[in-house]
């Protein structure tokens, strides 16, 4: 690694260890989420309530040094009440818009398959454009911009699922899961997790963040990795067992995420081992398998061990 990013490569192990302390038994997706920062994508969180998945979000952005918002999907909420409004003001004799929660480093969109696909499809713009259209004026959005969106199991009551073309747009999905029985205990009788969050100091700022992204893309990548990329995309089009197979934006997803994971980890080259670290997240919301009892994230799991590694 660059000597100039030595102190930098260092706050980031650190970043992960203070986030583990607070996360308990969940490294790997803290890691994964970190990953996805770097890679400079957004975040779907799909789990049960009470996991963990707003502290999360929160604590990323404490340690990070990044605005944090939360907003709360629901039935009601509309795209204004994420972008901003303009409200006549009558000592300017003119609309002054008010920026709505989206313009903030770091978004928690808070169960986003609750709210209305218009609403939906709002922050998805967003996400993508790294800017918003409101009332004919285009407004360029935080960097870096960060969307963590969290998702309620689909067979829940009330909620709108994502279509595979919003999916589509978040680099990674993880699931935190219930935490194992030592980790449990320790939540059950330590400190408040929100009291920990409100005593964590910062261990980046934004430029250190943005120049750790920027090295994301130099990580370099053998021909022999690329052929390894390219026969695990082949595999999930030409199995049976997907009626939809990986994009091309997919395998871009699946490069960049195992480039932010070999820096993550102090590495300026890609090992098959980091592509297989990422693939289940970059891959499961995007397969779809013919099953409907098998879930995109077990069936991307399974396919690893079908690719031979170069």
């Amino acid at each position: 690694m660059n000597a100039h990013l030595d102190p930098l490569a260092e706050k980031l192990q650190q970043t992960v260890q203070q986030a583990a302390q607070i996360i308990l038994g969940k490294e790997h997706q803290i890691r994964l989420a970190i990953t996805c920062l770097l890679a400079r994508g957004h975040l779907l969180i799909e789990d049960l309530p009470g996991m963990g998945k707003t502290t999360l979000a929160h604590l990323l952005a404490q340690i990070l040094g990044l605005q944090f918002h939360r907003i709360q999907f629901t039935s009601d909420l509309l795209p204004a009440d994420l972008l901003g409004v303009s409200v006549y003001d009558r000592e300017r004799n003119g609309f002054v818009f008010h920026p709505g929660p989206i313009f903030s480093q770091v978004i928690l969109a808070d169960e986003i398959n609750r709210a209305t696909p218009k609403a939906q499809s709002a922050l998805l713009e967003a996400m993508e454009e790294h800017q918003v259209t409101a009332e004919g004026e285009t407004r360029k959005l935080p960097e870096p911009f960060f969307v963590i969106a969290t998702q309620n199991p689909s067979h829940q009551v009330g909620t709108f699922p994502l279509p595979e073309s919003q999916l589509d747009r978040f680099l990674l999905r993880i699931e935190l899961g219930y935490p194992e029985r030592q980790a449990e205990r320790a939540l059950l009788t330590g400190q408040d997790r929100r009291d920990m969050l409100a005593q964590l100091s910062p261990l980046l700022d934004t430029a250190g963040l943005a120049a750790l992204q920027a090295e994301v893309s130099g990580i370099h990548l053998s021909d022999a990795l690329v052929d390894y990329v390219q026969a695990l995309i082949a595999a999930t089009r030409q199995s049976a067992r997907f009626s939809l197979g990986l994009s091309p934006r997919g395998g871009i997803s699946l490069i960049r995420s195992a480039q932010a994971w070999a820096l993550l980890h102090g590495r300026r080259s890609v090992v098959p081992e980091d592509i297989q670290a990422v693939f289940v997240a970059v891959a499961g919301h995007r397969l779809r398998p013919v099953s409907g009892n098998e879930s995109g994230s077990a069936a991307a799991q399974a396919l690893i061990g079908s690719v031979a590694i170069p």
